[in-house]
């Protein structure tokens, strides 16, 4: 049986990576923090489901010791660190804690790996806000990098380190260029996530009006449950790859709002709101992807069209506000 550790498994793509790998007779530990082990009422309900087949562990990517130490205990096969903190708005707000987490806690799994359990695999989450302002459209593995927030600059060099870690001590590591994932699971501050809310709450008389900033900025957007599968296939090959993973289309926060308002019956043009303040101090315009690679050596396509994406969170919403079990 292998044996699997996920950094980040409390998230949206951890904790369907869990359950992908739990359904292939994979044996799943966690790293998490010490608090969610004592109040994971709230911080584990992604995982409610498959908890009792988990092994969780405490820990923290901010501290080395803490990071080596579980590394060590679990001996992994596989490690996939998702672990990160992805909200890029709040990244120009804290930079400092932003690039500190994200750059030093994917040192500390690279060379907790190194010390302790050279042969396991890691796969690092990499992301398209590395491209930024690319100046290619659209962004494949050899696009320059050019990123435009705190977030971005941290993934940038988190794959460069994984990238020295392949090629200096020759580890099974890799990156997975995610371009954006998102699902019923995504996190209320993200702007999919808060569109689908809103939406929701305003068809139920809940709220009036959603406010928002860029609602020209475009992205690929795609469902997280679908993305997981590639960060898998990554670890299964012969030699590490950086792989793009996207679905190769590009829509609109606006095609967004409409077709998360129009499901319910609203016009989004109603309730939408734009607020200067929202708009990020430098913007990413276009960000679409070229999944050539993953799609020849991986065999990884995405499933879910986009709107049935957006539906899909619509009425996980729509649930939540009318006390249904949703789908997850």
């Amino acid at each position: 049986m292998k044996r699997a550790l996920i950094t980040g498994i409390t998230g949206q793509d951890g904790s369907y990576l869990a359950e992908y790998l739990l359904d292939l007779g994979y044996e799943v530990h966690g790293l998490v923090r010490h608090v969610a082990l004592q109040d994971g009422r709230d911080r584990l309900q992604r995982l409610t489901p498959i908890l009792p087949r988990l092994r969780l562990h405490s820990g923290s990517l901010e501290n080395a010791a803490s990071v080596f130490h579980v590394v060590q205990r679990v001996q992994p096969d596989e490690l996939y660190h998702l672990g990160a903190q992805t909200f890029v708005p709040y990244s120009f707000e804290d930079a400092f804690s932003t690039l500190q987490t994200n750059i030093n806690g994917t040192h500390f799994v690279l060379e907790a790996v190194k010390q302790a359990a050279p042969h396991c695999r890691i796969y690092f989450a990499s992301s398209s806000e590395m491209f930024g302002n690319a100046d290619e459209q659209p962004q494949r593995e050899t696009t320059r990098f050019h990123p435009r927030s705190p977030y971005g600059i941290a993934k940038v060099a988190g794959f460069h380190l994984t990238r020295n870690y392949r090629e200096a001590y020759q580890l099974f590591a890799c990156s997975g260029i995610m371009f954006n994932h998102e699902s019923p699971r995504r996190g209320f501050e993200f702007v999919t996530r808060k569109i689908t809310q809103h939406a929701a709450r305003i068809k139920r008389g809940l709220a009036k009006e959603l406010p928002l900033g860029n609602l020209d900025a475009q992205r690929d957007w795609g469902f997280a449950r679908d993305y997981v599968r590639a960060m898998h296939a990554m670890l299964q090959q012969s030699t590490p790859q950086d792989y793009v993973v996207a679905t190769g289309e590009t829509h609109s926060v606006r095609e967004f709002c409409e077709l998360a308002f129009g499901h319910v019956g609203l016009n989004w043009k109603d309730h939408v709101v734009t607020k200067p303040e929202l708009h990020r101090p430098a913007e990413v315009f276009t960000l679409i992807g070229d999944a050539t690679r993953a799609r020849q050596e991986l065999g990884w396509s995405p499933l879910m069209p986009f709107r049935e994406l957006v539906e899909s969170m619509v009425d996980h919403d729509l649930a939540l506000i009318d006390g249904l079990k949703p789908t997850p």
